[in-house]
């Protein structure tokens, strides 16, 4: 009989996906052949994971940890509902997150994905670790985090300027506002020129259908056309929006009076609205 070295069975394992023992076991059956092996698990239908990567992820989790100046970000994407709600599903994204902070990690990694290569294959169903997002948060600054309920829509921000307790709760706070409105843009100047043209466009065809504009001169026409871009932008753009605890104060006003509470000036240095799949 052939010997059946670890080198082998992890070879093996990662042609197929199937678990370790499975792999094993295989080509203890097979005397070491490794083509053999591979024929014999995917006639058990234990190496499906190339077929079960063709179908959909549209379920999943993410996950938030701040430690020290460092938040991690780390989403999990799957087929179902009821895998991502599933113990050790989650069990794999704080795994995930531990070998983050522990080895410095900012990118996905082979290492990383193979946390997950154990349960993909034992429950035969497509799953991958789609995103890690590493957040610095510089000296003096406070991180908000939040997470929906449904474990898919999420938030972090970092405010710049003083770590007090009342900064450290108006973080949070925009998250959960980032959360329910989810703003296209985190400012103005992100907005892409070519959007604001088209915008433009749009609502100048609505004036020119308008009969009561007719009559009005052209410059205030422009005037008409510009106070519905800027009203557009400040519906869309995260800091010009309004508050959600304070809806006659926009968030950048709701910034500035609370660097006042604290004497200090705060700034946004860190905005993420984090979308399953997106």
């Amino acid at each position: 009989m052939a010997d059946i070295t670890a080198a082998m069975v992890k070879d093996l394992r990662e042609t197929t996906g199937a678990g370790m023992m499975d792999c094993k076991k295989a080509l203890v059956d097979t005397n070491g052949d490794f083509d053999a092996a591979v024929k014999l698990l995917k006639e058990k239908g234990l190496a499906a994971v190339a077929k079960r990567a063709e179908r959909a992820t549209s379920e999943g989790r993410i996950f938030i940890r701040q430690n020290g100046n460092k938040v991690a970000v780390v989403e999990l994407v799957c087929e179902t509902d009821f895998v991502a709600k599933n113990a050790e599903f989650i069990a794999c994204g704080e795994k995930i997150l531990d070998e983050i902070f522990a080895k410095g990690y900012t990118e996905i990694n082979k290492e990383l994905s193979d946390v997950l290569l154990d349960f993909a294959t034992r429950t035969r169903e497509n799953m991958s670790l789609s995103k890690i997002q590493v957040i610095d948060v510089p000296e003096n600054s406070v991180a908000g985090i939040y997470i929906h309920s449904d474990f898919k829509t999420a938030a972090v921000t970092v405010i710049k300027g003083s770590t007090d307790e009342k900064v450290k709760e108006f973080a949070r706070d925009c998250c959960m506002h980032l959360a329910a409105f989810t703003p296209a843009y985190n400012k103005q100047e992100d907005v892409p020129a070519e959007y604001i043209n088209e915008q433009k466009e749009i609502f100048a065809k609505q004036m020119e259908d308008d009969p009561k504009m007719a009559s009005k001169p052209q410059n205030v026409k422009d005037g008409i056309l510009q106070g519905k871009i800027n009203k557009h932008l400040a519906e869309i753009c995260f800091v010009d929006q309004m508050f959600v605890k304070d809806d006659k104060k926009s968030v950048k006003a709701k910034l500035d009076e609370v660097g006042k509470s604290v004497g200090a000036t705060l700034e946004f240095v860190s905005i993420n609205l984090l979308l399953l799949g997106k």
